[in-house]
């Protein structure tokens, strides 16, 4: 009977296993280790380098009362914990993938996989891709750099200038918002020129009180003094304005109309209701003071 065969040993002597564990294989693992160190120092610089840039661009974007506005109101913290989360996932991804295929290429080397024809063929790839995708790389770095700076976020009520309406979501390559009528607007964020955002820090509010021309100005601005210090002075709407509404006295002098201006301060949003309620105070208070309104004259018809 035959002998059965030995199983071959690949270890003819403890110089040879030496030589073997301190070759490929210890050299993969050493890659292997450094990647993941590589990764984690470079996830935490990214959020160090993320908070700080959130933060510095809070301080100048904004000015110091805007930004004690938005403290109280916690709107700010939220904003800014939105934008350090989306924008460092985001670098932290990039970061991963890069520091991953050098390692994988690396490895290849070590197992002696010819790199130079998949290099070729990923260059002539990433080429025709580059080419073929400028629009979408446009709208990823847009919205980067529109998350970064805080631009706009959800519930914001933005001018694009192709629409404006209440912003439902942003991402990398394009925003949502709806305008007035209910329409959805899908826009691409590499297309937007302009941004105006009408729910950052304050909102102006202009109100124009038409009153008969030969009523007394000093009277008149008296009266609508009493009527903004009324309205600030109540607590339902010292939450909405930032400050007294302020008399800036008479804008025009039209035939028998004469047409005095507040300013009003409000926060975002608010800055419809607030002349409305000036208004109706105005009202009542002309009526109460005597104070008429803008004398119109009759129509005489077609002169013949």
């Amino acid at each position: 009977m035959d002998a059965m065969p030995s199983l071959a040993n690949p270890f003819t002597s403890w110089d040879s296993a030496a030589d073997w564990l301190v070759g490929t294989p210890l050299r993969i693992v050493v890659i292997l280790v450094g990647a993941l160190a590589v990764r984690w120092v470079a996830h935490r610089s990214i959020r160090t380098v993320v908070a700080h840039a959130v933060d510095r661009a809070d301080d100048h974007e904004r000015t110091s009362f805007e930004r004690m506005i938005d403290r109280a109101a916690g709107v700010n913290l939220e904003r800014r914990r939105q934008r350090a989360l989306t924008m460092g996932s985001l670098l932290r991804s990039t970061a991963t993938f890069v520091i991953a295929t050098i390692a994988l290429l690396t490895i290849m080397a070590e197992l002696g996989v010819p790199l130079a024809p998949l290099l070729t063929s990923a260059g002539i790839g990433g080429v025709a891709l580059g080419f073929g995708a400028q629009s979408l790389v446009k709208d990823f770095l847009s919205g980067i750099f529109m998350i970064i700076e805080d631009q706009y976020g959800v519930g914001d009520v933005i001018d694009t200038g192709e629409a404006i309406g209440t912003v439902e979501e942003v991402s990398l390559r394009v925003t949502r918002l709806r305008d007035a009528s209910g329409v959805v607007w899908f826009i691409r964020n590499g297309e937007i020129v302009r941004i105006g955002n009408k729910s950052q820090g304050w909102a102006m509010a202009t109100v124009d009180i038409p009153v008969a021309s030969a009523e007394n100005p000093e009277r008149v601005i008296a009266v609508l003094r009493q009527v903004a210090d009324e309205v600030y002075a109540e607590e339902s709407w010292a939450d909405v304005l930032l400050e007294t509404p302020t008399v800036a006295g008479v804008e025009s002098v039209t035939g028998g109309t004469m047409l005095v201006r507040l300013f009003a301060k409000t926060r975002p949003g608010e800055q419809y209701a607030v002349p409305r309620e000036i208004r109706e105070r105005a009202l009542r208070a002309f009526e109460e003071a005597g104070i008429r309104g803008p004398v119109v004259a009759p129509y005489q018809g077609p002169q013949i």
